[in-house]
């Protein structure tokens, strides 16, 4: 599995998940970059997603909606604060209205993904995705929604893209 380490910070209301990949940072940043390849991804198997919108640049939304086994149709939103490419990508990380628009009723946090080179290890690259929340209720609460096992599942898949 590609995950390498998930530390829960409840102090700060964090989740930090790292992955490592047999690829150069470029190829792995294209993961985020291209909605095709995000599609891929992003969601456990058994909820793939579906890419909407696609703007990753600072300022830009990216909207999607997942498919569940049941034909639910889950709703998600990026509102992109800071985009540099191929290292950094920050963005608000919402629950969202069947179209996009942004749940206001449900919690959301702040996502922060580093791209890096393992140093000494050419080839190989390291990729944190940090999830920041308001207060450890709400960590708790994503956490018990399935964030962190969700995860796992989806960066598992990225192996056989790159």
């Amino acid at each position: 599995m590609t995950v390498t380490n998930v530390e829960k910070d409840f102090d700060n209301a964090t989740m930090t998940i790292v992955s490592e990949f047999d690829a150069e940072p470029e190829r792995v940043w294209q993961m985020w970059a291209d909605p095709r390849l995000l599609e891929k991804w992003w969601g456990p198997p058994t909820y793939p997603a579906t890419v909407v919108d696609h703007d990753l640049s600072p300022g830009g939304v990216v909207t999607y909606y997942m498919t569940g086994p049941e034909g639910d149709q889950p709703w998600g939103r990026w509102d992109v604060k800071t985009v540099d490419e191929p290292h950094l990508i920050e963005i608000e990380d919402s629950f969202a209205e069947e179209g996009g628009a942004r749940n206001t009723d449900m919690p959301s946090g702040r996502m922060r993904i580093e791209i890096e080179e393992i140093e000494g290890s050419p080839g190989r690259t390291r990729m944190s995705i940090t999830s920041a929340h308001d207060t450890a209720d709400q960590l708790r609460e994503m956490i018990e929604m399935g964030q962190e096992e969700g995860m796992k599942q989806s960066l598992a898949q990225i192996d056989a893209l790159l």
